[in-house]
């Protein structure tokens, strides 16, 4: 599959300054980053637009990229993935700015934040539209009690990894068609902590983590629906090196109902009436969430006819305004009828000329006998 132009990717003209590329590529990393967007695609998302900065913000390679394009000698030379040359201009910054050291760090010590995680709640549709309090236990990762999450064994300190000097990166010379280039890697020594445990923690193994089950209080708003989310700040993973915790976010699923549907904060139901009070009107009573309400039907009243119960919907998750309940009559007809109904009914059926009828001026039944005569 080819490669799209570097310039599309960022979303930029080809005349456009550093600092130009630097903000549409800031926009990008935050919108795909894989830390914050979960989409199946945002991973490939990211790359690309990290790829295309990398190039375009280095003079020598965007001048190669100019002139050659994709193919030319400078394919050679473009980094590509996690691990690329030496700081493209600020390229760093740009992750500790937003990802809160997500990315390249320049100071593996320095504190992060931790991740954010995710639960996913399943509600009835009574507790959607009123809202409940509720506990819920999620695993998590939290800091090592028995070593403050220092991965150290109680008594002991880690030490600063001597082959990176605490950096967390080794420097790797690499010969290239345009000279040496010198490409920083993850110490594999300490795996990118800068830091040498050598008596490890027996609670936690070294890591300075341990997973535990932790029981949260959840306050879910009325008016809720289905896809919302609600963020509970400060439940996430716990942070590394005295960074915060990440986030919890409760996505929210709603049951189905058998009599009502919902679209946004208004609620839509059916309700069955017979021929005679769909003929000669009545006060009918309809069940609403908030209770039963009478509905008076008019008489003519046809299949299809939709009233509405303003106030009887779903409140809004934000301003607590209720919508509407609209309820559309289904005119149910007889089965099963005995000898005498049926004798009512053709008697009915007589008395009105054997034909539908309806008073309105340009009724449906008036459209239909033009559509006959061609009219």
């Amino acid at each position: 599959m080819s490669k799209r132009d570097y310039y599309e990717v960022l979303g930029v003209s080809k005349d456009a300054s550093k600092e130009e590329l630097k903000k549409a590529y800031r926009k990008l990393a935050r919108k795909y980053h894989p830390d914050v967007n979960k989409e199946a695609d945002a991973s490939d998302k990211f790359k690309e637009a990290k790829e295309a900065y990398e190039v375009l913000n280095n003079d020598q390679k965007r001048a190669q990229y100019d002139q050659f394009g994709h193919a030319g000698p400078q394919s050679q030379g473009f980094g590509g993935g996690f691990g690329g040359a030496e700081d493209f201009g600020g390229f760093g910054d740009i992750f500790d700015m937003f990802f809160g050291g997500g990315g390249r760090r320049r100071d593996p010590n320095a504190p992060r934040q931790g991740a954010d995680l995710q639960y996913t709640m399943t509600l009835n549709f009574e507790e959607a539209i009123f809202g409940k309090e509720t506990d819920i236990e999620i695993p998590r990762e939290e800091n090592c009690e028995t070593c403050d999450g220092s991965g150290a064994k109680p008594g002991t300190k880690p030490k600063t990894c001597s082959h990176c000097n605490g950096s967390g990166q080794l420097n790797v010379e690499q010969n290239t068609p345009f000279g040496r280039v010198v490409n920083k890697r993850v110490c594999h020594y300490c795996q990118g902590s800068g830091k040498m445990i050598e008596d490890k923690c027996n609670t936690c193994g070294g890591s300075g983590k341990v997973r535990k089950r932790k029981k949260i209080h959840i306050s879910i708003p009325a008016g809720i629906d289905e896809g919302q989310q609600i963020r509970v700040s400060g439940q996430g993973e716990a942070g590394a090196n005295g960074g915060p915790p990440g986030d919890l976010y409760v996505v929210i699923q709603v049951r189905g109902h058998e009599f009502y549907q919902r679209e946004g904060d208004h609620i839509f139901c059916e309700m069955p009436v017979t021929f005679a009070q769909a003929a000669l009107g009545d006060e009918i009573e309809i069940p609403t969430v908030h209770g039963k309400v009478k509905l008076k039907v008019p008489a003519g009243t046809q299949t299809g006819k939709t009233f509405r119960l303003k106030g009887k919907g779903a409140p809004n998750v934000r301003s607590q305004v209720h919508g509407d309940q609209h309820v559309k009559i289904r005119v149910v007809t007889p089965t099963n009828l005995d000898d005498r109904q049926k004798e009512l009914l053709r008697e009915l059926n007589d008395l009105g000329g054997n034909k539908p009828t309806d008073e309105h001026e340009d009724s449906f039944f008036q459209r239909v006998k033009r559509a006959f005569k061609g009219e």
